[in-house]
């Protein structure tokens, strides 16, 4: 069988726990033990947990309470987030090694298109193998990778044998794989989607690829077409070293909850404040300013105003925020605010890298992996 679009040689590497697994290498006291990075109160939230942590249901994003509850001896370490930092660049200086088209997607995983590299080595498998055992070497922790013809299948295949392992999806074998993964593993498809998936009959890629483009539309609108693609295979997003953003934003939540609107002011000040100081260090403007609201019930609730010229002034920011906080009664107490800025500046570079959802190249499966 042919691919009517380009192959190409895409890793993706993820690092195992990795906060979790920083902690436990500074402090070998916390080696074998459940450790959790974030706060342990009432109101703290886990940033990452260990493995050890995982096997109780310890989870990122968890309340500290509920984590605690789950697993009582669990270690809460406060975040370090400058020696994250420093440990992803030594990270990162590897992955330039090899190459330069590096996407990182956070501090811990990233992208590397290897089609090209610059040890001439054309086993993408290998060249993996090699970056995971330098990652080890130098900074003594474990990363894992997927490997495949392109970003889609490689984030997937990179969570299979997790941790401190590889997976590698050869070109013959990319439908097979669609075709029996859960639909749960689809990298786009989250709790919700799978839900509604599930309630369509949608179980597994097959299940999937036996839908209609118009019936995808029709029931899961613009990601319709995402889905009828990557099913087959078809993902053609680049690897982009530099990733324009789309939105940026700051925020922060309370010790204590916020019961009004006054309380709530001085807030929005200091989150406007981290917001300039981000905009201007990325030299970045936008449009549209969004309120985050999140209630005491964990309810999400989000504003927005498009202004008719571009701010990045913690001011304009500001007043824009005031205005959308005043602009219906709150519904409970709050717990958490946030500002983003949206319809940036940058949209006009966006354009002029559109990604393709196919090509019309045809290349033989005779690729070396």
């Amino acid at each position: 069988m042919d691919f009517d679009f380009p192959l190409r040689k895409i890793i993706h590497v993820d690092m195992d726990a990795f906060y979790a697994s920083v902690e436990q290498h500074d402090n070998p006291e916390l080696k074998g033990k459940p450790v959790a990075v974030g706060g342990g109160s009432k109101r703290g939230v886990v940033s990452a947990a260990s493995y050890e942590a995982r096997k109780f249901g310890v989870r990122s994003a968890m309340s500290g309470y509920i984590a605690q509850r789950n697993c009582p001896d669990l270690i809460f370490v406060k975040p370090r987030f400058d020696r994250y930092k420093e440990v992803s660049q030594q990270v990162r200086s590897i992955f330039f090694e090899y190459t330069d088209l590096v996407e990182p997607l956070s501090l811990d995983e990233a992208y590397l298109d290897v089609t090209q590299n610059k040890k001439g080595n054309p086993s993408a498998t290998l060249i993996a193998k090699e970056i995971r055992k330098k990652i080890l070497g130098k900074t003594g922790l474990t990363a894992s990778a997927g490997i495949s013809i392109n970003k889609f299948i490689a984030k997937v295949a990179s969570d299979y044998n997790k941790p401190n392992g590889q997976k590698t999806v050869n070109p013959e074998e990319v439908i097979q794989f669609l075709e029996g993964l859960d639909i749960r593993k689809f990298y786009g498809v989250g709790k919700v989607t799978a839900e509604k998936m599930y309630k369509l009959g949608i179980f597994t890629g097959q299940d999937l690829k036996q839908r209609s483009l118009e019936f995808l539309d029709n029931n899961f609108g613009k990601s319709g077409k995402y889905y009828y693609y990557v099913v087959r295979g078809i993902h053609n997003s680049e690897v982009k070293p530099h990733r324009i953003p789309k939105s940026v934003g700051a925020e922060r939540t309370f010790s204590e909850n916020l019961s009004s609107e006054i309380f709530m002011l001085e807030r929005l000040e200091n989150i406007a404040a981290e917001l300039e100081r981000r905009l201007q260090k990325s030299k970045i403007a936008g449009k549209t300013v969004t309120l985050k609201i999140k209630y005491s019930d964990f309810t999400l609730q989000t504003r927005s105003k498009t202004l008719p010229y571009y701010v990045a002034n913690k001011g304009l920011i500001l007043e824009t925020a005031k205005e959308l906080l005043y602009q219906s009664t709150l519904e409970n107490s709050v717990r958490l605010l946030g500002i983003s800025l949206a319809n940036l500046n940058t949209e006009k570079k966006r354009k002029e890298q559109p990604e393709k959802e196919k090509e019309s190249v045809s290349v033989q499966l005779k690729f070396d992996f």
